[in-house]
């Protein structure tokens, strides 16, 4: 019939640009949104991973990819009004450094993938901090110091290196990971990282570094893990400071 529409021809494509404009609203929205959703979520598991004794919130799906995992029920927060890391064992000079006392040392940027045993893993990450040679040097290693035992204040956890190990330019007691202040839940305000070696290695909430002069086994070493958890590929005698 003449003056009547085909079906659509006028009423179908509105239609369509109003949907299309509302998928990509709502995309738009979800993108602005999910910075703020993912931190609420890593909050959540941060928190939950706090007071769960189990480990098995360790397991939840997280989209940033870590995941959070205590061998104790609570580990006390610490931050500049309290934190200390001492240096004992085999040095020279017995040292006590606050967060100030670390930010104010050459700081060192170093990128790397993170792998954990479990399975998972964060590309590319970058962690920042003191390289654990400047510290040694700083105290002064004494004769027989052939290792680094790492304590931390949950009051648990313990890790280990050899000297030679522990020297490497890639080994930092770090105070920013991916470019922002170590979190709580992540193991700040300072943590190790290892970057050569499984992540298990990388002790959270360090407080205590002391020279021995024999490699002591870490709390997964006493239950089966290797003392050298290297990555597969990993330069094991280069990078040396």
């Amino acid at each position: 019939m003449a003056g009547q529409s085909k079906p659509g021809a006028e009423g179908g494509a509105p239609v369509g640009r109003r949907a299309l404009l509302g998928m990509l609203g709502a995309g738009a929205a979800g993108l602005a949104a999910a910075p703020y959703l993912q931190r609420g979520w890593e909050g959540f598991l941060g928190a939950a991973s706090q007071v769960d004794a189990t480990g098995l919130t360790g397991l939840l799906p997280n989209p940033g990819g870590f995941r959070y995992y205590s061998v104790v029920g609570s580990v006390p927060h610490k931050d500049e009004t309290n934190y200390a890391l001492k240096i004992r064992g085999l040095v020279d000079k017995p040292k006590t450094y606050t967060l100030a006392d670390l930010r104010a040392m050459p700081q060192t940027r170093v990128v790397a993938d993170v792998l954990c045993t479990d399975g998972w893993r964060v590309d590319d990450t970058p962690f920042e901090g003191v390289k654990l040679a400047d510290i040694l040097d700083d105290a002064g290693v004494r004769s027989p110091g052939a290792a680094i035992r790492f304590t931390c204040f949950d009051g648990a956890y313990s890790e280990s290196l050899t000297l030679e190990q522990a020297r490497r330019s890639d080994v930092l007691v770090a105070l920013k990971m991916q470019d922002k202040p170590i979190t709580h839940e992540h193991g700040g305000p300072v943590r190790l990282f290892v970057a050569p070696m499984y992540f298990y290695k990388s002790a959270k909430w360090l407080s205590g570094i002391s020279v021995t002069d024999k490699v002591v086994p870490g709390f997964w070493e006493e239950r089966g893990y290797a003392i050298d958890g290297w990555l597969d590929g990993a330069d094991r005698h280069g990078d040396a400071a």
